[in-house]
Order: structure tokens, then sequence, then C-alpha cells
């Protein structure tokens, strides 16, 4: 079923707009949240390592100066040395650090640094006092399952320090939260100083950065859809408009198309009219060359007969005279004119002969046969002979006298002997010393290509091919038509199924008959061989 039709091409076009419009706002709002989606989450992670990085700072910096205070202490010599670690103990059970003051310093004594159920002595720990004073295993577990201890105790051990996330219980809070701690390893006794952040901080912070970013998410997204709102309506009354102008242009069209069909109708009747008249004077100036052609191959058969019989009547002449000077001398007996009317009837017989073979080569063939084609070849420099003779032309033929052909035979004497009348009158209107054609067979698989080579020149028009169309000659008005090599090709490829071409050599023209060979092997006869033309 057609969807567009002639009446509601506007009503698709508004439709369709209408369609591609909505459709790319979607697309639009879709893709735009995509993308601040993706540039949220990367906000938020660089947020959040920023913080954690800027947390860990924090924290080294708060451990480094308990372990510089540590140290101090324990160089001063004017304490007691039994009094160190009691100051010591207190202060870092004193401190406090962060914005809530709920940050605190813890202490490890590292017992075995391989680790185990009891690697370390807890010794101080403000957010447990259960555990000051007990051994611990570095395989506790947080809430999350993450052996921490183990991960802290194993940096220790390669580098002194080490930084650990882990969930841990915040003082006045039941619940474990996630904790950053640092811990640092204090050599002269083997401790490991280390202090921690709660991170829910961070999380509140996250949290309120995304509901700004959701609320400018929101705003973008507004933003966008009044846009396309205001340009979904400019495109909506633009297609209307639009729709509109188009159904004027069609009306405007088929009234234009209607206009012209009547008078292309009108033209018609006419047109019928002059057709019939040109193809009449068309047909009057066909019939005319073809009648002139007719005659000039006319003429051409009665000069070859007039030089076939040039010889005969000379000596048909000479034998009269010879009776008629015996005759008045008395000297005429019956042997002598019983020879010479022998020699009469000799000539004679060869003059009614050549009618015969000029009235047999121009008479056309009704069917197909198989024929040789030196055979044919030569009937025609037979007709030729004597004009030929006459300007000295020397024709040679090189054919297999086995090669045979299926085909008219009659018809494809004609063409050669249109190819050869054109070189002959090439040779003669270039005046050429030592005139010659010759006349070869190529025998290719399937195929014969007879060469038909003269010395004349060559044809010298471009394209070449040109020669072949109806009405071309380069004769003078008197001597040609142009239709003798239209109608060789349309014998040879039309009724015969090959094909003429023509190029030059370096001498002169070569015309080149492509047909396919007979098959010898095939029991032609006369009753299953012969088509009707």
């Amino acid at each position: 079923m057609k969807i567009i039709k002639e009446n509601n091409i506007a009503k698709v076009i508004i439709i369709s707009i209408s369609i591609i419009l909505f459709a790319l706002l979607i697309l639009t709002i879709y893709f735009s949240i995509e993308r601040q989606y993706e540039k949220f989450e990367k906000e938020l992670n660089s947020l959040k390592q920023e913080r954690i990085y800027n947390q860990k700072m924090f924290l080294k910096r708060e451990v480094d100066s308990v372990i510089h205070y540590i140290d101090f202490i324990d160089k001063d010599n004017s304490i007691n040395k039994k009094d160190v670690k009691r100051i010591i103990y207190k202060y870092i059970n004193s401190i406090r650090f962060g914005e809530s003051d709920k940050n605190y310093v813890f202490v490890y004594k590292i017992v075995n640094f391989k680790g185990g159920d009891r690697f370390a002595k807890m010794l101080i720990n403000p957010n447990r006092a259960d555990l000051v004073g007990k051994y611990i295993s570095d395989s506790y577990k947080d809430a999350d399952g993450k052996e921490f201890r183990k991960e802290f105790l194993k940096d220790i051990r390669q580098k002194g320090d080490s930084f650990v996330i882990y969930r841990y219980k915040k003082m006045g809070v039941d619940k474990k939260i996630l904790k950053l701690s640092y811990f640092k390893l204090y050599k002269k006794y083997d401790w490991v100083v280390a202090a921690g952040v709660y991170l829910d901080d961070i999380e509140k912070s996250i949290q309120e950065k995304k509901r700004l970013l959701f609320s400018n998410i929101k705003g973008e997204i507004a933003t966008t859809v009044l846009i396309y709102l205001f340009f979904f309506i400019v495109a909506f009354l633009f297609s209307i408009f639009l729709g509109n102008r188009i159904d004027k242009f069609f009306q405007d069209y088929k009234d234009e198309v209607q206009k012209k069909t009547m008078e292309l109708e009108h033209l018609n009747n006419k047109l019928e009219e002059r057709v019939k008249e040109e193809v009449e004077k068309n047909r009057e100036k066909d019939q005319f060359l073809v009648q002139k052609s007719k005659f000039i191959a006319l003429g051409e058969m009665i000069s070859n007969i007039a030089h076939q019989w040039r010889q005969p009547l000379n000596e048909l002449s000479a034998v009269i005279m010879n009776i008629k000077m015996r005759y008045r001398k008395g000297m005429l007996d019956d042997e002598y004119f019983n020879k010479k009317s022998e020699d009469i009837d000799r000539l004679l017989e060869f003059m009614s002969q050549t009618i015969d073979d000029f009235r047999n080569f121009f008479l056309p063939d009704k069917t197909k046969k198989l024929f040789c084609i030196k055979e044919a070849c030569e009937n025609v420099v037979f007709i030729m002979s004597s004009s030929l003779k006459d300007k000295n032309i020397k024709v040679t033929i090189d054919i297999d006298r086995q090669i045979k052909v299926y085909g008219y035979k009659s018809e494809f004497e004609q063409v050669v002997l249109n190819i050869l009348s054109n070189a002959k009158y090439a040779i003669i209107k270039n005046k050429i010393q030592e005139p010659c054609i010759c006349i070869t067979l190529k025998d290719k698989r399937d195929t014969i290509c007879l060469d038909i080579e003269d010395n004349g020149g060559g044809i010298k028009i471009e394209p070449i091919e040109k020669v072949f169309e109806p009405y071309f000659t380069t004769k003078e008005s008197s001597s040609g038509t142009g239709i003798g090599l239209y109608m060789s090709k349309l014998i040879i490829e039309k009724n015969m199924g090959g094909r003429l071409k023509v190029y030059n050599s370096n001498k002169g023209a070569i015309f080149c008959i492509e047909i396919k060979k007979g098959d010898l092997s095939h029991p032609f006869s006369e009753n299953n061989t012969q088509e009707s033309r």
C-alpha cells in the first residue's frame, strides 16, 4: 500500500518532521544525561581521590609529629628513663584531632614481624580500652572480611609505613564505618604508631556534591527541552508552510502537465501525418538508391562481360574476314569452311557460357547450404578477371579447399565482390604501382577469418567503421551509392551470424570476414539442411 499519495504529501511532511524532531529531542536528552553522568562520575572519582590523598597527608603529618615527640622525649636526658614511656603514653592518649576531635592515635608493640595470632601487643587505643595490654592477631577481619593487619604488617616489613582502608568502630557510634589509617614503625621500640580518620565525612561531602550535580543536570535538561520545544514549534510551523507550498506546486504542476499533454496529443496527431510523409519520402529515396545501385552493378556486370567478350569477338572477326577473303579469291573449300565453322561455334559457346556464368552469379539464393570458401572467392575473381587484368591488378588466393561454411553462397560472393570492387577503385584512384590484392584464410578453432588485403593506401576517414554506414561513400556520385559495404555487413552479421571488420595495414586496407565453420562430418542434405530465407 502506498503511504505517500498526491493528495497527502503535505500531511506526510508535517508528520515526518514532527517525528524526526521528537526523536532528536529524546536522543539529545538521552545523550546529554549520559554525557553529564560520565562527567559526574569522573568528578566524583577525582573528588574522592583528592579527599583521600589530603587525608593521607594529614594523617602522615599527625603520625610524624607523634614520632618526633617520642624521639624528643626519649633523647631528653633530663627525664628519668623510667618515666619516658609513662609520659609518652599519657601524651598519645590525650591526642585528638580532626574537625570533630574524635580522631585519635594508637600504638602497637610488634612482637613478631612475620605475623601470627600474637604478632603484636596493643599499647595505646583510646577507642578500644578493652584491647590495651592484650595481644592481637593479624587474622582479624573487618566487616567486609578484609585482613587489614596483614596488609599493613607486610608494608611495615618492606618500607616501614603503610596506608590501609578498612571498616572499624567509631567512637560514640555503634556501626562500623570506613576508616583510613596510617601506620609507621618506630624502630627503637618496635612500635607501630598509627592514626586514622573515618571517611563518613568524605561520603557526606560526596553526597552533597552529587546533589549539586544532579541539580545542575536537571537545569541543563530543562534548558535543552525548552530550546528544542522552541525549535520544534518553529519547524512545525515551517513544515505546515512548506506542505502548503508543495501542494500548490503539485497542483500547478498537474495543471501544466495536463496542458502539455493536450498539446502533445495535438502534436502527435500532426506528427503521425508528418511521419507518414517522411517515411514515404525515405522509401522513395531508398528505392531510388537501390535502383541506382542495381544500375551501377548492372553496368559493372556489362563492363565485365564486355571485357570477357573482347578476345573471342576479335577472333570471331578474324575468322569471318578469312572466310570472306578465301571466298572472293575462289579458295573457299569445304574442308576450310567446316574447320572455321567449328571455330565459330567454339567461340560462340564460350561467349554463351560467359553469359550463363554472370547470370548464375547474380541469381539470389533461396536456401542456406554448405559451400567452399575458395570456390566462392574464385568465382568472384573470375567475374572480375578481365577488368582486373586490364588494370594489371594481381589477385592471389591462399585458401584450403576443404574449408566450408554454412550460409547463402551468392550473398557471400556479393560481399567479396563489393570488397574487391572497392579495393580496385582505391588502387586505380591512388595510381598504385604493382597493384595486388591478397585473399587469405586464418583457420581458428570454431571460426574462419577471411582477410582481403589490398595495397591501395588504406582508408583515410575517422573513425574507420564509418565506411559501414548506409549512404556513406568516397566514390563519385556516378560510381557508388554508399550502401554496398552497409549491405555487406548486414549479410555477414545478420544472415550468416558472423562479423565484418576493417582496419588499415602499412600497405592498405584489410577487410576481415569472420564466420563459423561448417561441420563437414554433419550429413547435410537438400531436405533437412536448407532453410527458406
